[in-house]
């Protein structure tokens, strides 16, 4: 362990001294924000990064493990949306004094949780619109707006994202998806290290499979 230290999933600040970076899920009070160990963002605060979620949402931010989301990253909750099926889109139900219930569900454009895998890195200024799912190991470049999904191992860049490349061939995101390395414990990621930073990927298949044939 480097300085003889464990990693701590419940620890705010990764970086001693600097508050700019924070582990998310210690620090997330919404119950429907679900958080896996190790996810960081650029910023000191993560909740206003998700928008138009109001107390009467049922959709749930579903975020998994060891992913990167940099500064300015958006997560635009299902709220965002109007009645369309009617003559007028204004949300009275919002505001005080307006005599309106909460539409129905089939009445609004919901589309459902927003769902980011594990490994995910999301580039500066991104924006995640409602009912995303985003695949493990996927790549969102800076700037983007995300619409629809991203399946894993794939790198998406622009307004709205469109894929640029799997980030490896199909053998690799197939094992990388059996191993799961994030699920293993922090002694053992730790052991990965080398493997998970190497740039041979044949050499990284070769050991992959060591680890999960054995």
């Amino acid at each position: 362990m480097k300085e003889a230290k464990i990693p701590d999933p419940k620890k705010i600040h990764p970086i001693p001294g600097y508050d700019g970076e924070i582990y998310v899920k210690p620090t997330v009070n919404n119950a429907n924000i679900i958080v896996g160990d190790f996810t960081y963002i650029a910023d000191s605060e993560f909740e206003r990064h998700v928008t138009n979620f109001y107390p009467w949402s049922g959709d749930k931010l579903i975020i998994g493990k060891f992913c990167q989301i940099a500064a300015g990253v958006e997560f635009v909750m299902n709220d965002v949306n109007h009645q369309m099926n009617a003559v007028s889109t204004f949300p009275f139900y919002t505001l005080e004094g307006w005599d309106m219930e909460l539409p129905l569900p089939e009445d609004m454009p919901f589309k459902g949780n927003t769902v980011i895998g594990n490994d995910v890195w999301i580039g500066q200024n991104a924006t995640i619109l409602p009912g995303v799912h985003i695949g493990d190991g996927a790549i969102i470049g800076a700037n983007s707006v995300v619409g629809s999904n991203v399946e894993s191992y794939t790198i998406v860049v622009g307004n709205p994202a469109k894929v640029i490349r799997k980030r490896f061939d199909d053998e690799l995101i197939t094992l990388m998806l059996k191993w799961k390395w994030w699920d293993y414990s922090i002694e053992e990621i730790n052991q990965f290290i080398p493997l998970l930073t190497n740039s041979d990927l044949e050499f990284v298949k070769k050991k992959i499979k060591e680890i999960l044939f054995k």
